[in-house]
């Protein structure tokens, strides 16, 4: 072997390129849930708070910073259908990830943090796998590594772009944050949305990218509990308030705005629909809040398709997450069209294109991604009024039946994709002679015919 050969034989392998994406540091609790903590005038609620909002405003700063740098791409591995899990203790301290505790296979120890991380890192790649097939996040194996026991008092969890982190919470309004399933469930999506639809953080692209974590975050939770649409509670993070507050959960999906009403914690501010829509400069425009809207649009479809909401309507959130068709920086407006061409119709696409979503938007199951989902699934919305028959004078007589919507917002109803009759096929038309083509004149060539719009 030559010398040059012998030298690129033990060059090292290039490192991978850096990946630019909307790697968002994300948090379970909402900035504005913080900010009316760190007003009270207890200093045992106010201190923690104040100290967590503080680290959380370092922390979105850094993910900025790497975002424009990009980040490192994790080297390909071979995908397994086994998880690759791996647990860190911070002690209490925020230099990440910490002394290692566990690791994949690993026997439970009497940590219950570590034991409750660990099983909801696993819970959640179940899921993902065995109803959509993904490996990991990325869908190519990422180890899922997570921190617990991460500053003091820390009142939050996050997903900073390559990890878990989990707080013990203050013990006065929040508890240990690997208590709920589900809140493990929501960090861990926002990865997998980091690696699919990279849906950037800010406004109705941050509001859809919330929503898509705490709805495969109820999904995990409904999964692990053998839970039917119907029977779920469809809360986030219950089980994460004290007794002291006068709360549930941090967030409804069935019933955004009611998870809480305390006096430290103030009122759940969610919205259900765009009735109500907040705007604001605060929380990347509200990423928390009305991110209540299309929670509340997967509520209706889950229920109203029932069974297991993640075998349908989790399947059709899935395929738009992960299908390329959904836009980083798409908004409300963009999934919103009526089923059928009516007036109501044209109205609604008129507030479409002028980015205006209407008052309902009781469901976000429409527009190309997500009617392409629909197709594939055999899934279709139905009006909720009966079809009646257009008037004899009107232009759509023509068009075939019609319906007048009913007043105000209303949820859908969903049917199996009708089955089209089967028709014989056409005779097919004999090719035309290669001689023919090439000798005939363009003076006698037939006119082209216009097409009549259909």
């Amino acid at each position: 072997m030559d010398a040059n050969a012998n030298a690129h034989a033990q060059a090292p392998a290039p490192a991978p390129a850096r990946r630019r994406r909307h790697s968002a540091f994300c948090t379970i609790v909402p900035p504005h849930v913080l900010d009316k903590l760190s007003h009270a005038e207890d200093a045992s609620l106010a201190d923690p708070a104040r100290r967590t909002l503080e680290h959380d405003a370092l922390q979105r700063t850094r993910r900025r910073i790497t975002t424009v740098r990009g980040i490192p791409a994790a080297r390909a591995a071979a995908p397994s259908d086994k998880p690759v899990r791996t647990i860190y203790d911070a002690g209490h301290k925020t230099a990440l990830p910490g002394k290692k505790v566990r690791a994949e296979g690993g026997e439970a120890g009497g940590d219950d943090s570590v034991n409750r991380a660990y099983d909801g890192l696993g819970a959640t790649f179940e899921l993902f796998l065995k109803a959509y097939g993904r490996r990991s996040i990325d869908d190519s194996g990422l180890p899922l590594n997570a921190s617990v026991h991460y500053s003091e008092d820390y009142n939050n969890a996050f997903w900073d772009g390559e990890q878990m982190v989990f707080g013990d919470g203050d013990g006065e309004v929040f508890l240990d944050f690997t208590i709920p399933v589900d809140v493990m469930a929501h960090e861990l999506t926002h990865g997998v949305t980091q690696y699919t639809a990279n849906l950037e953080y800010f406004g109705q692209s941050g509001a859809l990218n919330e929503s898509m974590s705490d709805v495969f975050g109820a999904l995990v939770k409904q999964h692990v509990l053998g839970q039917s649409a119907g029977e779920a509670d469809w809360l986030i993070g219950a089980g994460l308030l004290t007794d002291r507050v006068t709360g549930v959960a941090l967030r409804s999906m069935k019933a955004p705005g009611t998870a809480y009403d305390d006096d430290v914690l103030g009122k759940d501010p969610q919205p259900g629909t765009m009735d109500d829509y907040v705007h604001t400069s605060r929380d990347n425009g509200g990423v928390h809040i009305n991110s209540g809207i299309p929670n509340h649009a997967f509520y209706l479809a889950a229920t109203a398709l029932g069974g297991n909401a993640w075998e349908r309507a989790g399947q059709i959130w899935f395929d738009v997450l992960t299908g390329g068709d959904l836009a980083s920086d798409a908004e409300f407006a963009d999934t919103l069209r009526w089923p059928r061409p009516t007036p109501a119709t044209a109205r609604a696409r008129s507030r479409r294109r002028c980015g205006r979503p209407g008052p309902g938007w009781a469901s976000p199951i429409c527009g190309p991604a997500w009617a392409r989902a629909r197709a594939r699934h055999r899934v279709v919305m139905e009006p909720c009024a009966s079809p009646s028959p257009a008037p004899a004078d009107s232009p759509e007589s023509s068009a075939g039946p019609s319906w007048t919507p009913p007043a105000g917002p209303t949820p859908p109803i969903w049917t199996p994709w009708p089955t089209r009759p089967s028709r014989p096929a056409a005779p097919r038309r004999p090719a035309a002679s290669p001689t023919a083509s090439s000798t005939r004149s363009p003076s006698t060539a037939a006119p082209s015919t216009p097409r009549t719009p259909s």
